[in-house]
């Protein structure tokens, strides 16, 4: 089992652009791919429920079939377990579940397992390194399918490959100048579960036990949903959080009645979101 450590964050509608054109990346060669995944679950999401992602992607290489785990994430900074092998082609390899990850799913679950949703994307990858780190960064850029529904995929993961996972927030903070991003907590997983199934958040703001992490779920709810009260519900948490960087932003969503989610997020909002992470972890 390899454990993955990576920190994602959302991108606004001119984000891929002026990532591309970002000078922390120029002089570095680029790799892009073409990814086409199949996630699996059981009938009575036994998998989402255990915070378990199981998956198909289909390469320019071949199958690969990879079980994450939950693990533990903070305000966009995910470390979980990962296993990932090569299979022969798109059918599950159960076999493989048992020998590579035994215990994760009990044998019941495991003879019920079908297709849920697919996420299909183009990845343009560069390897960075930073303060003796080295990172991979990853630009997706797709669609996540459930049933008849889908909803764009348009997200950066910054991914440590060697050294300290502080080096993520300080090339974050690099790209951070002229690049429309914020952290993001829901992983392509969880937001082709709740868009299979619809998203849900708890309904009392004061009984969150993280506020930030609280907002950043209803930024992405409203990302997928376009729903005014997932946007209202993130005000809310930044409010609570205090600081005058999560403040600003909260003033920023009250303000945003008529603006789209891909749209409301600006390069000038990027810096302030970074330093609300740092006063919520502090």
């Amino acid at each position: 089992m390899a454990q993955e450590i990576e920190l994602k964050l959302a991108l606004g509608a001119s984000g891929p652009h002026a990532l591309r054109q970002h000078p922390r990346l120029a002089g570095h060669d680029m790799q892009r791919a073409w990814l086409a995944n199949t996630y699996y679950d059981t009938p009575g999401r036994a998998l989402e429920r255990a915070r378990i992602a199981l998956r198909i992607r289909r390469t320019p290489d071949g199958y690969l079939q990879t079980l994450k785990t939950a693990g533990s994430g903070q305000g966009g900074l995910h470390a979980r377990g990962e296993w990932e092998w090569p299979i022969d082609g798109d059918e599950l390899d159960i076999d493989g579940i048992r020998q590579h990850a035994p215990d994760t799913i009990d044998a019941a679950d495991l003879a019920q397992l079908l297709p849920r949703f697919t996420t299909d994307f183009t990845r343009e990858r560069w390897d960075i390194v930073e303060a003796d780190a080295t990172i991979e960064v990853a630009l997706d850029i797709g669609t996540i399918h459930a049933g008849d529904r889908q909803v764009p995929i348009r997200e950066l993961e910054l991914e440590l490959k060697a050294g300290s996972a502080e080096a993520l927030w300080q090339l974050a903070a690099s790209l951070a100048d002229g690049v429309a991003l914020r952290p993001a907590n829901a992983s392509k997983a969880q937001r082709g579960a709740a868009l299979h199934d619809g998203w849900t958040l708890p309904d009392n703001v004061a009984d969150a036990p993280s506020h930030w992490n609280a907002a950043l779920e209803a930024l992405d709810a409203w990302q997928d949903t376009g729903h005014a009260d997932y946007r209202h519900r993130a005000g809310h948490h930044l409010q609570a959080l205090g600081g005058n960087a999560a403040q600003r932003l909260a003033s920023a969503l009250r303000d945003a009645d008529d603006a789209r989610p891909d749209t409301w997020l600006t390069p000038e909002m990027s810096r302030d979101w970074l330093a609300a992470w740092h006063h919520a972890t502090a």
